[in-house]
């Protein structure tokens, strides 16, 4: 083959496969993120990957916000709220001194009320509520209570909401009234779904928000991210158990139930303990809008 020819074919060659290199590479596009739209969240037994509930407001809690105080509890130390100390309480915890739990820097008390029973699905008082709830009055604690409820559906959260009512007609009632559904084995409401679910939260809600409360969820982490379509619950309080160091639920929560094994002067056995984040006043001022001309 004569040289020159050789050396042309030669570099039409080179030229050719520097071409489909470039236009290979000019074809190369970033990988989609698999995780795109979604939130990594701490379920309180894994961490997983959720889709967000769409206009669900935000937790702004921040774990640099926290930290262990001298009695071995978390403390918040952002400037965004103020805190107070609670506790939860049912006929578990026996006779009650309120005024040292009073006297232990407790502020506010959620009380059990009654529960729906999980195989016969009888509506019963809990034994110690009326104990409670007057005995935490008497002692100048702010007083919501909450209602454990095994609801298969709207009517008979209808049911708890109208008893819950009826209990505390007489009290003062300055925190919020809660519904408490957890899953039970053998429970006759474990197969509720998700709908079902949400449903009854949102009848039990918004029958305590027209008598003149505040309506709230009792949850935890999973079932907020799983059980509940939280979309529908945007507009109540959110009341989350989340046993840890700071509330890393997803969504914004107003009451953190951060520990069942607390000691409070007064309670002779181990105890529910809460925050209630309040939010501070924001120190900037909105100017009035300019009239139009």
């Amino acid at each position: 083959m004569n040289k020159k020819l050789f050396k042309r074919l030669g570099a039409l060659s080179l030229a050719a496969a520097m071409s489909l290199t470039l236009a290979a590479c000019g074809n190369d596009e970033p990988e989609a993120d698999p995780h795109e739209g979604m939130a990594y969240v701490n379920t309180g037994a894994n961490y997983e990957w959720i889709y967000p509930a769409e206009g669900v407001p935000v937790s702004d809690f921040a774990e640099e916000d926290f930290q262990t105080n001298a009695d071995g509890l978390p403390e918040y130390i952002g400037d965004r709220y103020e805190t107070r100390l609670g506790v939860d309480v049912s006929f578990y915890q026996g006779v009650i001194d309120w005024e040292a739990v009073a006297a232990d820097g407790v502020e506010f008390a959620m009380i059990r009320c009654g529960y729906r029973g999980s195989e016969t699905g009888d509506i019963v008082v809990d034994e110690q509520f009326e104990n409670n709830i007057q005995g935490a009055l008497d002692a100048g604690l702010d007083v919501g209570v909450y209602f454990f409820s095994q609801s298969t559906g709207a009517i008979e959260a209808a049911e708890e909401a109208n008893f819950v009512l009826s209990l505390i007609a007489d009290y003062e009632i300055t925190m919020p009234v809660a519904f408490d559904w957890e899953p039970l084995e053998n429970s006759r409401a474990e197969d509720i779904d998700r709908s079902e679910l949400t449903a009854s939260a949102v009848v039990f809600c918004e029958m305590v928000k027209d008598a003149g409360y505040t309506p709230c969820v009792y949850l935890y982490r999973y079932i907020g991210y799983y059980e509940y379509m939280m979309e529908r619950l945007a507009d109540y309080e959110i009341w989350v158990g989340a046993l840890g160091s700071w509330p890393d639920f997803y969504y914004k929560h107003s009451l953190w139930q951060f520990s069942m094994t607390g000691r409070v002067d007064g309670i002779d056995a181990d105890v529910d303990l809460d925050y209630q984040f309040i939010p501070k006043p924001s120190d900037t001022e909105i100017a009035p809008p300019t009239a139009s001309v």
